[in-house]
């Protein structure tokens, strides 16, 4: 199976004045129709500055990618005129935008917002464009969506209002949904909800969702792949049930590990030591090294590489500089046995 989208290698930076933030650097995954690969990591880590290098959202200047390809289709997304650009983005990519109160327009019904897109891509009427925001607002759980729909944001609840944004992204049939933190500042019970309405969304459409969260407990139940990034870099590649099985890098331990659980309470949650570096400055080695429990001397000098197990596990790690010797390639390289175990 051919992937629908293929980042290489993309580089993603800020030029502000008197510095360079290194927002994204050499990040690539594929995606394939309908499945899932989840972007996990803290905040700040690039993930959502990814979603967004894919859509070519980011304000040039002070944004600039600097370098990689996005592949979608066979096209290279960062070559595309701006008229191209604007007429995937809504059409064939939708995203969920964080925060839907701000997100939302606060002077245009949600009706209004939906439509938008439909007219301008599906080229229907406003008359048929609000018919099928109200059949979208209906199939998001969107209860009496046809009076509803005349209704403006601050009259949704925040569950609702996030319904709302997911039946906007889905208001093209896109082949692709990108969903950036979804269930962000709802409560279990309605981020619950979304994750579900979401999921049997994308079974309903055979969508590919890019799925984008800092919290890594949510992935187990939603993808199939999952890249854990820290300090702007991938440091972690694997279909979901390896990675929750035998996590390779230092960092996905340390998150794995501070996920609670509701099975017995007898050790208290490890915790991650440090912070993050701070992108504007140059550092030295692996970005992780200070914070990580399993640091050695070279670590702190050396950058370390991509490095895959024949079965296309990939860690960003110094610990298996010489235990996957024989298959250790940058991400383009990799073995045939390797590449393919993704499909």
């Amino acid at each position: 199976m051919e992937p629908i989208l293929s980042v290489r290698n993309l580089r993603t930076e800020f030029h502000l004045e008197g510095c360079v933030v290194r927002a994204v650097d050499g990040l690539s995954y594929d995606l394939y129709p309908g499945k899932t690969v989840a972007i996990v990591g803290e905040s700040g880590s690039g993930k959502s500055v990814h979603a967004l290098s894919i859509l070519r959202l980011l304000p040039e200047p002070p944004a600039k990618i600097v370098g990689g390809e996005i592949l979608f289709q066979g096209r290279n997304l960062l070559t595309l005129p701006k008229s191209e650009m604007r007429s995937l983005r809504g059409d064939r990519i939708g995203m969920i935008f964080q925060e839907p109160m701000t997100s939302l327009n606060p002077v245009l019904t949600i009706g209004e917002q939906i439509a938008e897109a439909v007219m301008l891509h599906q080229k229907l009427s406003s008359d048929k464009a609000l018919e099928k925001a109200v059949t979208l607002l209906k199939k998001v759980g969107i209860p009496n969506a046809d009076r509803r729909v005349q209704d403006f944001p601050h009259q949704f609840s925040g569950g609702m209002r996030q319904r709302a944004m997911i039946a906007m992204a889905l208001s093209c049939d896109p082949d692709i949904l990108i969903a950036d933190e979804p269930s962000t500042a709802l409560d279990v019970t309605i981020q619950a909800q979304i994750l579900e309405l979401i999921r049997d969304l994308q079974k309903e459409l055979h969508m590919a969702v890019i799925l984008i969260t800092h919290n890594i407990g949510v992935v187990a139940g939603m993808a199939d792949d999952v890249v854990v990034m820290y300090a702007a870099r991938a440091v972690e590649k694997a279909p979901v049930e390896d990675l929750f099985r035998d996590p390779k890098h230092p960092y996905t331990k340390g998150l794995l590990n501070s996920v609670p659980s509701i099975y017995g309470r007898k050790h208290r949650l490890a915790a991650i030591p440090g912070q993050p570096p701070e992108l504007y400055k140059p550092f030295v080695g692996c970005p992780f090294a200070p914070r990580c429990a399993e640091v050695s001397e070279i670590c702190k000098t050396t950058d370390p590489d991509e490095y895959y197990f024949p079965d296309g596990h990939m860690a960003n790690c110094l610990l298996y500089r010489e235990k996957t010797k024989e298959c250790r390639h940058r991400y383009d390289e990799r073995p045939a046995a390797a590449a393919g175990s993704e499909s």
